[in-house]
């Protein structure tokens, strides 16, 4: 059985980083975490003058550059002159050149949201008329591309490191001091603290490109990083970078002088450590609380300590697992884990278990804000994948501590037999008769072992004389041959012998399951901290749909139709917007947006309307809408013949098979 255990410990860990991949690859790395929720003129309006200025309003403070908000004219060419400002709060605002001429303009708008995460989109509105336009936003790639990728691969690597890094230095201070001297575990901690400071220099290099251009040229543009050590995320990079110069000592101190020292000398050196780590620990997880989710929106005063705490929980919990799996595969037999520190472990997961449900709990309020929000976003889809996940892992959890309680009976029955063996050893000082004799077969105090080794000398002796250097030369290699082939029959030994305790080896099985859910567990949690959260995109949603969901009038005669579709494929939930001006018996012109699951215009394979009026048994009467640009199609001089409360049927498709039909009831005239 034991034959087995490496195999499988390596086709599990390679089936968990692919999952983790697969989930890392699926993160958008450009997701919104501030939304647009309002503009001015609105998205698909027709007004009949040229404004002085376009105004957008987000869901909370943004950065702006200087080309954060750009309108195009028709041709494609910038009507907007000078440098975006802040207007009011979450409003900001460009100014556009007088006498612009009648047609479609493209506004496009790039910014970083307050949790650092870069948001771009556009949409168009018209004046005087709609009309064709050849405007192009498809430059703007913040965020996305093979730098968006890289920066999303180094946030998971700074995630894991922090995690190996505070996780594994608190199990060893915490619940197995011994293993401060073993090199598999110092090379874990090591490697923690080697992966989260790589990565935060590669992701300070990258965030001046990811939040801008996205272009791999701009990662060593000295400019760029000069605007990033200006904004809060490069503040928090840099100061994680100064606090790891400190992690770096104390690793040091950890595996040099703590190591060395007995037991008893062990005690106040231990103190010193824990305070210090605790300290360098916080500040390391503030570094991510003061630049994220936590530092905007609801409650960020509090938001941030519970997240610090949250990061704590889940490297004490997730860091300390991976140092005991490594301890029990990899720790030497003379170093073995005690049942007693995997009992002190077992204490503080359940601790982190409780911390992370309480903290959880709030930042799922936090961040979600409605039930609706669990199934309808993506923030809270994942994070129903996460509560899965945890669930998953406490119930392995369970079944480690049940092996744990019988490694602690098990050793509780040896106690009295390691006693007797050790008053056997004290008897066996003083030997007997016929030690003595059977010591005597083979010299005057000297063993068997060493007889063969001085009749060895001997004859190799005799040999040497007339082979010299040689024979020498030999007897060296064969010796160390044999050195080689003790060691390796010494090394089955002791794994014979610790596989061949079923309590020790179901423990080691559990816990590597449990390691290795919580490798997708880590790479899920570092794919919500990229996604805009649920209470977010809810407001977006609100603030961008027309007051009424069905079919309402507003002040002018219009009607305007929200109709979600889901045509079961790849991408293929969203929203059809349908704007009917005057709604009444006569010419109506339409506009009609297709909107993604984050309320962003998107395009889709094909659009097909149709007006049905059961009651006259007219139609159903087809509409073939012209596309205008990215998300937005446009019918004028759209006839309807007679009032009443017409059907209007759309025809979503997707891709090539992907197709659904949506209705809804609109009164017109």
């Amino acid at each position: 059985m034991s034959q087995t255990i490496a195999p499988r410990f390596r086709a599990l860990m390679l089936l968990f980083m692919a999952v983790a991949g697969v989930l890392l690859a699926g993160a958008a790395p450009a997701s919104a975490h501030a939304a647009l929720t309002g503009s001015d003129p609105q998205q698909g309006a027709v007004v009949d003058k040229a404004p002085a200025q376009v105004s957008l309003t987000f869901s909370e403070q943004v950065a702006l550059s200087d080309n954060s908000l750009r309108v195009l004219d028709p041709k494609g060419n910038r009507v907007d002159t000078g440098k975006p400002t802040e207007v009011s709060g979450t409003t900001y605002a460009v100014r556009l050149r007088s006498g612009l001429p009648d047609g479609t303009y493209t506004v496009a708008y790039q910014v970083v949201s307050a949790d650092s995460h870069p948001v771009g989109g556009a949409y168009t509105f018209s004046i005087g008329a709609p009309s064709k336009t050849t405007a192009a936003v498809g430059d703007q790639t913040a965020g996305g591309g093979i730098v968006g990728g890289l920066y999303g691969l180094g946030r998971y690597v700074s995630y894991a490191g922090f995690v190996v890094l505070a996780g594994g230095a608190a199990f060893v201070l915490a619940c197995w001091q011994r293993g401060s001297g073993v090199r598999a575990v110092q090379r874990l901690i090591v490697s923690g603290w080697v992966a989260l400071t790589a990565a935060t220099l590669a992701l300070l290099l990258l965030r001046g490109s990811y939040i801008t251009s996205g272009k791999i040229g701009d990662v060593f543009d000295l400019t760029l990083l000069g605007q990033v050590l200006q904004t809060r995320t490069g503040a928090a990079l840099v100061s994680r970078l100064l606090l790891l110069a400190a992690a770096a000592l104390f690793v040091a101190v950890l595996f040099g002088e703590y190591q060395k020292r007995t037991d008893d000398e062990k005690r106040d050196l231990t103190f010193g450590l824990a305070i210090g780590g605790t300290v360098v620990a916080v500040g390391l997880a503030a570094s991510w609380a003061m630049s994220e989710h936590a530092s905007t929106g609801l409650q960020p005063g509090i938001a941030m300590p519970v997240d610090v705490v949250h990061l704590l929980a889940v490297a004490a919990w997730l860091g300390g697992l991976v140092a005991l799996l490594v301890a029990l595969y990899r720790a030497p037999a003379e170093t073995p884990v005690e049942t007693a520190a995997v009992h002190r472990f077992s204490q503080v997961a359940f601790g982190s278990v409780l911390a992370l449900v309480a903290t959880g709990t709030y930042q799922s309020w936090r961040q979600v804000g409605s039930w609706s929000a669990l199934t309808d976003t993506r923030y809270g889809q994942l994070l129903l994948v996460k509560v899965g996940l945890v669930a998953l892992m406490v119930g392995v959890a369970w079944t480690s501590r049940r092996w744990t309680g019988r490694l602690a009976q098990t050793a509780a029955a040896k106690a009295p037999a390691k006693a007797r063996a050790k008053v056997a050893a004290t008897a066996g000082r003083n030997p007997g008769p016929d030690a003595k004799a059977g010591a005597g077969k083979t010299g005057a105090g000297t063993t068997g072992a060493e007889a063969e080794k001085t009749e060895t000398g001997k004859s190799g002796g005799d040999k040497a004389k007339p082979g010299g250097k040689a024979a020498k030369g030999e007897a060296a290699r064969r010796a160390a041959q044999l050195a080689r082939q003790q060691a390796a029959v010494d090394t089955a030994r002791r794994k014979q012998l610790r596989d061949a305790d079923p309590h020790r080896f179901g423990l080691r099985r559990s816990v590597l399951m449990e390691a290795g859910v919580a490798v997708v567990l880590l790479a899920v949690t570092t794919v919500l901290t990229q996604t805009e959260p649920g209470r977010t995109e809810t407001e977006a949603r609100t603030a961008t749909s027309s007051p009424a969901s069905s079919s309402s009038s507003s002040g002018v005669g219009a009607v305007t139709l929200d109709m979600p579709f889901d045509t079961g494929g790849k991408d293929g939930k969203g929203v059809v917007r349908i704007d009917i001006d005057p709604a009444r018996v006569g010419g109506n012109e339409l506009h009609i947006f297709s909107l993604g699951p984050n309320g962003r215009l998107r395009d889709i394979t094909e659009l097909k309307i149709a007006f049905t009026l059961a009651a006259k048994d007219l139609g159903p009467l087809p509409v073939n809408p012209e596309y205008v640009t990215t998300g937005h199609w446009v019918a004028s001089g759209v006839q309807i013949p007679m009032a009443g409360d017409w059907q209007v049927a759309v025809t979503v498709r997707t891709s090539d098979i992907d197709q659904v039909t949506v209705t809804k009831n609109a009164q017109i005239g």
